[in-house]
């Protein structure tokens, strides 16, 4: 006896509905699931794709940005030497500055200057023995103490103004060759 023949004819053809409706709806399932599958495995591959992307970008930034900070150290301690140098310069300057008041203070040096042979009341300051220097023949003047210390101080202000300067031109320099400097790894 047959399976369908146990089933009251009347009903036949519903049972043969819902078995039909079983088997496609199973298949239907199935193949969803199967799909649910791959889709899921797509995604987790694209999902490895982007995570290593980003991985990789993380890196090229983090380079970038450690080229960047290496740039910058390097541009500071070179500004930082600049600076040194200038200084030093400063100060070197000052103290030559310092020594030749101290030495027209105490007469060891005087200041002349050179007169016009026809000039009226010009006097002849003789040679100081053992000076080193250039002595210019002719008529010369010698002036006084006050205006000498005057005359250093205007050097000594225009040294300091000229080495201000030579430092600030060193700086722009510096700005400008780190500006120009290709990345680091590249020449």
């Amino acid at each position: 006896m047959r399976l369908g023949e146990l089933i009251p004819a009347p009903y036949r053809l519903l049972a043969m509905g819902v078995l039909l409706a079983i088997v496609a709806g199973g298949s239907a399932a199935l193949a969803w699931q199967v799909q649910g599958w791959r889709y899921g495995e797509r995604l987790a591959e694209q999902a490895r794709l982007h995570s290593k992307v980003l991985n990789q970008l993380t890196l090229a930034a983090a380079g970038a940005q450690q080229a960047e900070q290496d740039k910058r150290l390097a541009l500071e301690q070179r500004l930082s030497a600049s600076e040194q140098t200038h200084y030093k310069e400063l100060s070197d300057a000052q103290k030559d500055q310092a020594r030749l008041r101290d030495r027209l203070a105490t007469a060891d040096l005087r200041l002349s200057v050179i007169l016009d042979a026809g000039s009226a009341g010009a006097r002849d300051v003789p040679k100081a023995a053992g000076a080193s220097g250039v002595v210019h023949a002719g008529v010369r003047a010698e002036l006084d103490p006050a205006f000498a210390q005057q005359i250093v101080a205007i050097t000594d202000a225009g040294d300091r103004g000229l080495i201000a300067l030579k430092a600030c031109q060193g700086y722009i320099h510096a700005l400008e060759q780190g500006s120009n400097a290709p990345p680091a790894g590249q020449k």
